[in-house]
């Protein structure tokens, strides 16, 4: 009886030890940082826009945010690995509010998307101190005041979004550290000044819709060979469009439309994968470059609402999509333009053209009135512009 009841006890021993191992780890929680993190996070929130079906309303914090199953509590929003938060991702609710500074407690994030919302303030500080972060996206929201130029300390980041905010003054010229960086968009801000330098593996760049000025110039562009899309339509920039801005290597899709450029040297490529240049709505003057034809993938060109004159050269019907409306282009249309073989569509209105074949989608636009034209002679000539009075 003895030696059975030593038995029955080792026994009994051992199913408690095993059952208090498996309590331990299923007792396994979130980091206690996280966890205030989140808590601060969800207390800028105004609760009277967190309606009853988000994420935000389903962080109950009687549960752990990382443990699962999820039931009822935090059935969205984040994302964990080995019990850190290493994605934040709002849906898109219309949260208002601001972004807490302890963001940064969450060290291990790797994505912030908080993107169509309507959270406002200044961007915290403190984001930038996140050491493996490579998304950021606060696309869509009411972010004001100036990128801090700590920014730079994000040395993990791959994509930063921070479009259609209402962000202002200049562009920190510290971006062009941050060596892992290839997708930049800062549109539809009120961010001013030139240009900065980029960082050498960027291959999207959008700023468009913001109010920068300046030149073009080499000092942005030197290291930069990755660059395959740009797009920096609706600001102020001035100036000549330089010869080396189309020979960037790897570039694709120019838009530069909406600017106050005066000048464009368009040289022969060597090599170019250029598919689509949009330069249209600017001062540009001076004949049109045959130049453009010699680009072997350009499919798409617009020049329109310039101050071109002279002939179209006829290599411009390689160009599918080519529009040309609203210059003081003269003489005759090419007939290439015309033929049963030709690809071309677009606009050639709006110019002092002859004989523009109504027939033709191309000129379904008129063309200006010879008095326009006439005068246009005076302000317009001989490849330079004369100041306007």
């Amino acid at each position: 009886m003895h030696h059975s009841l030593i038995i029955t006890m080792l026994s009994s021993t051992t199913t408690f030890l095993l059952f208090l191992t498996i309590i331990t780890a299923t007792a396994t929680t979130t980091s206690p940082s996280d966890i205030s993190a989140l808590k601060a996070i969800k207390s800028l929130i105004n609760p009277n826009s967190i309606p009853s079906y988000s994420c935000l309303a389903s962080w109950n914090f009687t549960s752990d945010p990382c443990q699962n199953p999820h039931i009822t509590h935090f059935l969205c929003g984040l994302s964990c690995s080995e019990f850190r938060i290493t994605q934040l991702t709002f849906d898109r609710a219309g949260y208002t509010g601001s972004l807490s500074p302890s963001i940064s407690q969450l060290t291990q994030l790797i994505t912030i998307d908080l993107s169509d919302n309507k959270l406002s303030g200044p961007i915290p500080i403190s984001l930038f101190s996140l050491p493996n972060l490579q998304t950021l996206n606060l696309r869509s929201n009411l972010f004001s005041g100036p990128i801090p130029p700590s920014i730079s300390n994000l040395k993990s980041i791959q994509t930063i979004d921070i479009s259609h905010n209402s962000l202002t003054m200049s562009i920190p010229d510290t971006f062009h550290s941050l060596l892992a960086l290839t997708r930049l968009d800062l549109s539809f801000n009120g961010l001013t000044g030139p240009i900065p330098s980029l960082p050498i593996n960027i291959i999207e760049l959008a700023i468009k819709s913001n109010s920068l000025s300046g030149d073009l110039t080499k000092l942005s562009y030197t290291i930069t060979e990755n660059l395959e899309v740009i797009e920096l339509s609706n600001n102020s920039l001035t100036g000549t469009i330089p010869n080396w801005f189309f020979l960037q290597p790897s570039l694709q899709q120019v838009n530069l439309a909406y600017n106050k450029f005066t000048n464009l040297n368009i040289p022969k490529p060597v090599e170019s994968n250029l598919i689509a240049i949009d330069l249209g709505y600017n001062n540009i003057v001076g004949n049109l470059s045959p130049n453009f034809s010699t680009y072997p993938l350009l499919s798409s060109l617009s020049l329109s609402y310039n101050k071109l004159h002279g002939p179209i050269p006829a290599e411009f019907a390689k160009v599918r999509r080519l529009f040309l409306d609203g210059n003081y282009l003269s003489g005759l249309p090419p007939q290439e333009f015309f033929t049963a073989k030709s690809m071309v569509s677009g606009s050639l209105g709006d110019n002092c053209l002859k004989m523009c074949p109504i027939s033709s989608q191309l000129c379904v636009k008129s063309q200006k009135p010879s008095s326009i034209c006439q005068k246009s002679q005076y302000v317009v000539g001989g490849g330079k512009a004369k100041p306007k009075s």
